[in-house]
């Protein structure tokens, strides 16, 4: 199946992702290098996505749209949020915490339509 790629990579930015939130809520400064390769799943998983989205050139694996189009989106906002959440929250722990609940939610809400939209080519 085509979809297993991303699903692999974004399932891991996100266990990773848990493990950073773990840490964020027990005040534990993580790694740079844990947030690094956070990022690096996060952005090869939306790389092999948007791979999705447009197909093969031989058309050998059609052009995917509908949820995962928007499935994609999410995972590009969840990129752009985390990016900027580290910025917006310098200036007080409170900012942080909302920048960071708007990359978790967008995120999850990426992550649970690739996840529909897999149930959902497989039954067909």
């Amino acid at each position: 199946m085509t979809a297993i790629p991303p699903l692999l990579l974004l399932t891991a930015a996100v266990v990773l992702g848990l493990i950073l939130g773990v840490q964020y809520l027990q005040r534990k400064r993580s790694p740079p290098a844990l947030i690094g390769f956070h990022l690096l799943l996060g952005a090869g998983g939306l790389e092999v996505l948007a791979m999705l989205l447009h197909g093969t050139p031989d058309r050998r694996i059609l052009p995917a749209g509908g949820l995962v189009t928007i499935a994609a989106g999410l995972v590009f906002a969840a990129m752009v949020s985390g990016l900027l959440a580290p910025m917006i929250g310098r200036q007080s722990r409170r900012t942080m915490n909302v920048a960071l609940v708007i990359h978790v939610g967008v995120a999850v809400a990426g992550f649970v339509l690739l996840l529909v939209w897999m149930a959902g080519s497989m039954r067909s």
